[in-house]
């Protein structure tokens, strides 16, 4: 691994709970509970390499479309999950940040994960994001209607609108575009992820289910990517 070439920002869908569960012959929940084991493992090791900011899909807009037994499994786990990894976050220095319309989150969740991106707010190191009721287009449509109504109201005008003004209006806007998206489960599609940050990312996939995704797995997605030559279109 090239560690001066190391992704500054790293994205990963994490799929494959529920088809580890059905492996395993285990309830979908404790396919969600051993992949929570493995965020935990995850993050620690981005924290340690040195990468700056590492985004989950976690919660998207389309999971509430699942059965309401799971999706309170879900945010079970996630209030669980708040309330354990406090204090692992600030012993390494992480500073949780939380992408996507959290107001529809259970008031219990929203309220623990408030508190702990409130706690962990001095740190210096990783950012940790973690995206909650996101979904890629409602995030462009968010930013479509924050500018018009600034428009609206005359305080920018309508040919100043660039890329970089446009970038400003998304959950993102403090965080840099992501240099590396890692799938797990074998799946080739990005699932109203990222859309717009994700325009000159590098993919990896991997068939491994996130349940059983280890260190050696990132450090080989890793690895991928600094052997890559990276054009953005200009060759």
């Amino acid at each position: 691994m090239d560690k001066n070439n190391l992704p500054q920002h790293i994205a990963i869908i994490m799929d494959g709970n529920g088809r580890w569960a059905k492996k395993h012959h285990l309830p979908k929940a404790m396919g969600h509970r051993y992949g929570a084991k493995t965020v935990d493992r995850i993050t620690s090791h981005c924290a340690k390499l040195g990468i700056k900011a590492l985004t989950l899909y976690s919660f998207s807009t389309e999971n509430w479309k699942r059965p309401p037994a799971e999706i309170d499994a879900l945010m079970n786990l996630l209030y669980e999950y708040l309330g354990k990894e406090l204090k692992k976050l600030n012993k390494n220095n992480i500073r949780l940040k939380a992408i996507g319309d959290i107001t529809a989150l259970p008031e219990r969740v929203k309220k623990k994960l408030e508190e702990v991106i409130s706690k962990t707010s001095a740190n210096t190191g990783m950012v940790l994001v973690l995206a909650l009721n996101y979904g890629g287009r409602q995030e462009i449509i968010r930013a479509c209607r924050n500018l018009a109504e600034k428009v609206k109201e005359g305080s920018i005008d309508i040919n100043s609108i660039s890329e970089d003004v446009f970038s400003r209006e998304l959950y993102t806007k403090d965080i840099p575009d992501p240099d590396l998206l890692i799938r797990t489960s074998g799946e080739l599609r990005v699932s109203n992820f990222l859309l717009w940050q994700i325009s000159y990312s590098e993919f990896v996939a991997t068939k491994m289910l996130w349940p059983d995704f280890k260190i050696s797995d990132l450090d080989d997605a890793i690895e991928e990517y600094t052997a890559r030559n990276r054009r953005f279109g200009a060759n």
